[in-house]
């Protein structure tokens, strides 16, 4: 699950966005605490608490004194949010000077997007 060459921390916060962002860690739920991130990823709980402190400062995630981090409400719209606005530079770019490396044009792309959707839809309702 850990990556070489990426910090960790962010990792740790990239992690805890996943599960907001698929709906396993609702809002207002618990988040899992410094310490268990640390053991189970098996780092420093300092490294993992910088990454909790992220989601704080970005507002995923509030603490409740005395009891612990929480996903805090609008969190999982805010996480769809801007991975949206990311989604093109981080993959669509790399994809489209590819294909036009392979001499594919945007024809080509829809036609194997759609292939590839309705082969993965179909693996989903067996």
């Amino acid at each position: 699950m850990i990556e070489e060459g990426r910090a960790l921390f962010l990792q740790i916060a990239e992690s805890v966005e996943d599960s907001i962002v698929d709906g396993s860690l609702a809002e207002e739920a618990q988040a899992p605490s410094t310490n268990e991130l640390a053991a189970f990823y098996r780092i420093n709980p300092a490294t993992a608490a910088k990454g909790v402190a992220m989601l704080t400062d970005k507002g995923v995630l509030y603490k409740r004194r005395g009891i612990g981090m929480f996903v805090a409400p609008g969190a999982r719209d805010v996480l769809l949010a801007e991975r949206r606005a990311a989604f093109a530079d981080r993959y669509l770019d790399p994809l489209l000077v590819e294909a036009r490396k392979l001499g594919l044009d945007a024809d080509d792309l829809t036609r194997q997007l759609r292939e590839r959707a309705a082969s993965t839809q179909e693996g989903i309702t067996r």
